[in-house]
């Protein structure tokens, strides 16, 4: 990992004034969803990856879904990712057969275990009628969250990707399918609501059910047209789902058919994909000036867009000697690489902590404790290597701080890093500020450059002059 160039960030700051570059994002408190496959082993955060937990029974469907149903259910496949030795079931998608060829259509969370480890994991395709047969992989596009797969059999013609999709329109009935639960396959029923405002790439909102096992499936319209394909849920709310837009499908589809061979390794194509995506999420996020928001006499970096909230809280009415106020700004969508590792976000948080009624020792202590207890991550992660840190105390044009830089590459991901920043305060006895970045999965000069626009945006008002 090149470290040559690691202190730098807080060394210049040492003599204060640096050129002021430009804004940041963040990953606060997001929104609990889950991918609709059923989860591997260990599930993953509740930002948006594979793991949903619900059981609760499909309605009965209508005579027109079961009319789709009916007409497309040769086409639906069950698509199960299984351990090479011993051919265990490890997880299980949907996906389908695209026109009257052998190329289906699923998402990258399903396959995501063989795509990345495929000397461990196999993937098997299993039809309505029981059919069974091997998997070959033969594109990804981990941003949107697809797969597209050879099978060894043929589509009847029902699922179509024609140059110009069916437009919709908000209300809509659409008709979901796929497996639930490994149950059996099955077709649900919903509403077409729109484009999700605050995910960072377009996914439409389903008001139907959506359950583990359906990721990858199709979604329908009345016509038979493919809207999108199934890819999560939200675990907080009551039939609250998503789908992947269709043209995101289609363009997939047309890269493989300019490909020649599959790659026997996509580990450097998503790679490829998650470097692309840093630079485009740093850039949206730092082409104007962080907004400053006022926490005493401080001033804070937040950002606030469709792709990022804002919260905050206090414990002013508490019976503590002691006043907290927080502030959190997130990234409300996150890209999954695997079941232990989702990536390509920023978040920032600011802490304010003063006291009237403790002394200046005693607060002193609680001031560095909450310090002292931020975790930058383990040394054992199998994704990310160990922390590599390093602690200063600077100043920037108005504020003295105590900073800490921690970076971690990615094991498997060359190129790609994890940066996190906390600074406090240490002007006033009886007052701190606690500020913290995160950015994930970014390069080594994108992760210099939001840590340092970051640290040089904290800044205090003038002091009043007697």
């Amino acid at each position: 990992m090149k470290l040559s160039n690691y202190a730098c960030l807080l060394a210049s700051l040492c003599a204060a004034a640096g050129a002021h570059a430009a804004a940041a994002p963040v990953p606060a408190a997001p929104a609990a969803a889950t991918t609709a496959s059923t989860p591997p082993i260990k599930p993953p955060p509740a930002t948006a990856a594979p793991a949903a937990t619900e059981h609760a029974a499909l309605p009965p469907p209508s005579s027109a879904a079961q009319k789709l149903y009916t007409a497309a259910r040769a086409d639906i496949l069950q698509v199960r990712v299984l351990l090479k030795n011993g051919r265990t079931q490890s997880s299980v998608g949907s996906g389908f057969l695209i026109g009257t060829g052998d190329l289906v259509v699923s998402n990258y969370h399903v396959v995501s275990q063989f795509a990345l480890d495929p000397d461990t994991y196999v993937g098997e395709w299993v039809d309505t009628s029981g059919q069974r047969g091997n998997v070959e992989l033969l594109a990804v596009d981990v941003l949107h969250d697809l797969a597209v797969l050879r099978v060894n059999r043929h589509g009847t013609g029902f699922f179509k990707m024609p140059v110009g999709l069916a437009p919709l329109t908000q209300g809509q009935y659409l008709y979901s399918m796929g497996n639930p639960l490994d149950l059996g396959f099955a077709i649900s029923e919903g509403s077409y609501n729109g484009v999700v405002t605050r995910s960072f790439y377009d996914q439409l909102m389903f008001t139907g059910p959506i359950n583990s096992g359906m990721s990858g499936g199709p979604s329908v319209t009345a016509n038979g047209d493919v809207a999108g394909v199934n890819v999560s849920k939200r675990l907080d709310g009551e039939l609250v789902s998503f789908l992947v837009p269709a043209r995101y499908a289609q363009q997939l589809l047309a890269k493989v058919a300019q490909q020649g061979k599959a790659p026997k390794d996509f580990k450097p194509l998503v790679t490829a994909q998650l470097l692309a995506h840093q630079e485009v999420m740093l850039a949206r996020l730092l082409d104007t000036p962080l907004s400053l928001k006022a926490m005493g006499p401080y001033r804070v970096p937040v950002r606030e867009s469709d792709q990022m909230r804002c919260w905050g809280r206090s414990n002013v009415k508490s019976d503590k000697p002691y006043m907290l106020d927080n502030t959190s700004c997130a990234m409300e969508s996150a890209i999954f690489i695997s079941g232990a590792l989702q990536t390509g976000q920023v978040s920032m948080r600011h802490e304010f902590l003063r006291s009237s009624g403790l002394g200046a020792l005693r607060f002193s202590e609680l001031a560095s404790a909450s310090f002292k207890n931020e975790s930058f991550g383990s040394y054992k992660s199998a994704s990310l290597t160990g922390p590599q840190c390093t602690e200063q105390f600077v100043k920037n044009t108005t504020l003295p701080l105590r900073a800490v830089l921690c970076v971690r590459a990615y094991r498997k991901f060359t190129g790609l890093y994890d940066f996190a920043l906390l600074a406090a305060s240490t002007d006033e006895p009886l007052m701190s500020l606690q500020s913290r970045i995160d950015a994930r999965g970014v390069s080594y000069a994108n992760g210099m450059r939001v840590t340092r626009t970051f640290l040089e945006a904290l800044s205090r008002e003038s002091r009043r002059k007697p």
